[in-house]
């Protein structure tokens, strides 16, 4: 299969696992959770519901789900047979599938038995995931394709300047706290404790609010973002003033500062919306899309570290074998 289908494959597979991730937040912030039910796979006994606002909204995101995850095993079988010299690709297929049909188990658990906040804060982390891994599959095919324009070798395998191990761990520190930041919003999405801060930056005019139910749950996840956004900034300063002669990484390394700021500001919109609905699921929905981006970017990122670090690695051990 030529690479320009594959990169089509992924860009759809990618293209619909980010309307499975949108729709499941619109389905949070909608409260139609129970749009159909405690039923599944059927809505109120039957495949196509009732048109009602909550079932239309629930069904929908279980039919886009199951294309996700179609694509998913689509995708998965086609890199699996024709990039078997790319093992870093068929890994991506491989994650989005695992994760999409894990989310896809916990949102049907969900609808059929009771279950907590953190349980479903779990099930928005799986879907990130499954779609980050689908972005970091379209990023590798299209380097892919680029090196075959270019007719050069690709990045993982040429004499690119390799990263230190330093920086290599800090991404990799980055993305694992954003996961961590991404499941305390899920909390907070989920425990409706959105509200429980009012006014931005302090918290109820407070620069240490009571830490009680909701107001403590916002504000910690105000703290764990506001720290987000200096481990970020910190990763991309390093990525473009360190690596002058890595474009790739530089590149990154501005996409994930960029995507951060702009994460800070659509966290403040929904502050600042929350007493009107619309705007409200807009600056949410946005706020989401942002998030989703930036944790693909820092997996691909860390990827592309580790990739390097094992050239900068075994130059050393190179040199040293022949001293």
């Amino acid at each position: 299969m030529k690479t320009k289908h594959l990169k089509w494959l992924s860009y759809l597979s990618c293209f619909v696992m980010f309307l499975a991730t949108l729709g499941g937040s619109v389905v949070t912030k909608t409260e139609s959770g129970l749009g159909c039910g405690n039923e599944w796979p059927l809505c109120h006994g039957k495949f196509v519901p009732a048109h009602t606002l909550a079932s239309m909204i629930e069904y929908s995101h279980r039919a886009i789900s199951g294309a996700a995850g179609l694509l998913a095993v689509g995708a998965f079988i086609a890199f699996w047979l024709y990039r078997k010299n790319r093992k870093d690709l068929q890994l991506y297929a491989l994650l989005a599938l695992i994760f999409v049909m894990v989310q896809a188990f916990m949102g049907a658990m969900a609808v059929i038995y009771p279950t907590s906040s953190g349980v479903m804060a779990l099930h928005f982390g799986f879907s990130l995931i499954a779609f980050a891994s689908s972005i970091m599959l379209v990023l590798g095919i299209r380097t892919e394709e680029t090196a075959e324009k270019n007719s050069g070798p690709l990045p993982a395998q040429s004499d690119a300047l390799p990263v230190s191990i330093g920086f290599r761990n800090l991404t990799w520190f980055a993305t694992l706290y954003t996961y961590i930041v991404v499941y305390i919003g899920a909390y907070v999405s989920h425990t409706d404790s959105a509200g429980g801060c009012s006014g931005w930056p302090l918290c109820n005019n407070e620069v240490i609010p009571d830490l009680t139910g909701g107001t403590g749950v916002a504000f910690i996840h105000r703290i764990a973002a506001l720290l987000l956004l200096v481990l970020i900034a910190i990763v991309g300063h390093l990525a473009y003033w360190k690596h002058p002669h890595h474009r790739e990484i530089r590149k990154l390394g501005v996409a994930a500062t960029v995507l951060i700021i702009i994460q800070v500001f659509t966290g403040a919109g929904i502050v600042f919306t929350l007493n009107n609905f619309e705007v409200y699921l807009f600056t949410s929905l946005a706020h989401i899309i942002v998030l989703a981006s930036l944790f693909g970017v820092l997996c691909y990122l860390s990827v592309r570290t580790w990739q390097l670090s094992r050239q900068s690695s075994n130059k050393i051990s190179g040199k040293r074998i022949d001293a």
